[in-house]
């Protein structure tokens, strides 16, 4: 695993809340197709793989958007790259702070 990468995908001129909500789970339910341990968060939903793997997913997830019905999105995303030693996962991140949810 040699990346690590944070979306998070803002709909744009969407007519309600509901519908916002409804366009981001399609995101995330192509995320998760393609990254079934994706961490889903509140503000993002985080990857771990491989670079073009993830690249992938990014450019894509895009295009989910729009074909939900957002004429425009807006896409933040945070790369982290080691290709040679590899990144922390997810779980080796945030587990101790989530021990109480197990």
């Amino acid at each position: 695993m040699e990346a690590s990468v944070a979306i998070q995908v803002l709909p744009q001129f969407v007519e309600s809340t509901e519908e916002v909500v409804r366009i981001v789970d399609e995101a995330i339910a192509y995320i998760q197709s393609e990254f079934p341990d994706a961490y889903v968060g509140p503000f993002e939903t985080t990857i771990q793989g491989e670079y073009d793997h993830c690249m992938k997913v990014v450019a894509e997830v895009n295009r989910i958007v729009v074909a939900a019905g957002a004429p425009e999105v807006a896409t933040y995303v945070k790369i982290f790259f080691a290709p040679e030693k590899g990144v922390l996962t997810t779980e080796e991140k945030i587990t101790k702070y989530h021990l109480d949810e197990k």
